[in-house]
């Protein structure tokens, strides 16, 4: 039926009708009509330039941390850099693929007794997301370290961009708008003490444990922070912590966060967003503005 995952594709692990859910933070997502996991980037190469050529979608779905997969799936190709994920050191340089997990890269760091990867060591995720979003925590964000990137343009070539060229902002940067993916990234960073390295990294771990729903499947973080305002603050402030619509509720323990407490779906997860903005603009005036990226399309 599919005669070219034996043709033009050949050899690559591609799985059809794969359910999203299986590979979600948020465990939703319907499934994805074919899900690849290219091994290295001339089978990233094949599957972009053979679904180009046929006018299929594509899109990436990285580490799917601070991500909602509707429950409909995804049209066409999804794939998934689990197997890139090669991580290199030269220097004071650490260069990561995309699918490299983010939190095992802080560790490479502080192996190395390199310093300016701390903040990111509870982010959840793989680099690619984290360049692609400006992932941040505790005063740090990936543009204060990212020395380039290496992105897969739509046509499925390569080519290399600079920091001062990724136009970062608050949870931004230029290959939102571009559609191009990050495949690789650079970060320049500084030689330390290892022992300081390694007592800032458990402080900030402790931390996060501590305030963080860790225990239930969620999407990360959901809402961006309101200038001047906390999320988490104004949503508790509102009395919804613990508020829960089908599956899903605002987290007891900080209540910036979403949790699947009994098997959720993903509309459980949009009805809810749409209520906790509601409710929140009522109680304060602020209206709060997602930061996860809600993908796919509805059942």
């Amino acid at each position: 039926m599919f005669d070219f995952l034996e043709n033009e594709l050949k050899g690559i692990d591609i799985r059809v009708n794969e359910p999203l859910k299986k590979y979600t933070y948020t465990e939703v997502g319907g499934p994805a009509d074919f899900l690849a996991f290219p091994r290295n980037r001339y089978e990233l190469s094949r599957v972009v330039k053979y679904a180009n050529h046929q006018g299929i979608d594509w899109m990436v779905l990285g580490n799917a941390s601070n991500i909602i997969v509707r429950d409909g799936g995804i049209r066409g190709f999804v794939i998934m850099f689990d197997k890139l994920n090669t991580t290199t050191v030269d220097g004071y340089i650490i260069e990561a693929e995309a699918g490299a997990n983010l939190i095992e890269t802080t560790r490479v760091a502080k192996f190395h007794s390199l310093t300016g990867f701390e903040f990111a060591c509870g982010i959840p995720g793989s680099v690619g997301g984290a360049v692609f979003m400006n992932a941040g925590a505790y005063g740090g964000e990936i543009a204060h370290i990212l020395l380039s990137a290496q992105v897969l343009t739509k046509n499925g070539d390569v080519r290399t961009i600079d920091n001062r060229d990724m136009r970062f902002g608050y949870r931004r940067s230029a290959v939102q708008a571009s559609g191009e993916v990050v495949i690789s990234a650079k970060f320049a960073l500084k030689p330390g003490d290892y022992t300081l390295i390694s007592q800032e990294m458990a402080r900030l771990t402790h931390l996060r444990e501590l305030k963080q729903p860790l225990e239930h499947p969620s999407c990360g973080s959901v809402f961006k922070r309101p200038l001047g305002y906390f999320a988490g603050q104004l949503i508790s402030e509102a009395g919804l912590k613990g508020h829960r619509i089908g599956g899903v509720e605002v987290s007891r323990k900080h209540a910036g966060f979403m949790v699947n407490v009994a098997g959720g779906t993903a509309q459980d997860y949009e009805d809810l967003i749409a209520d906790v903005i509601e409710k929140v603009e009522a109680h304060s005036g602020v209206r709060l503005e997602p930061e996860v990226r809600i993908i796919g399309e509805k059942k």
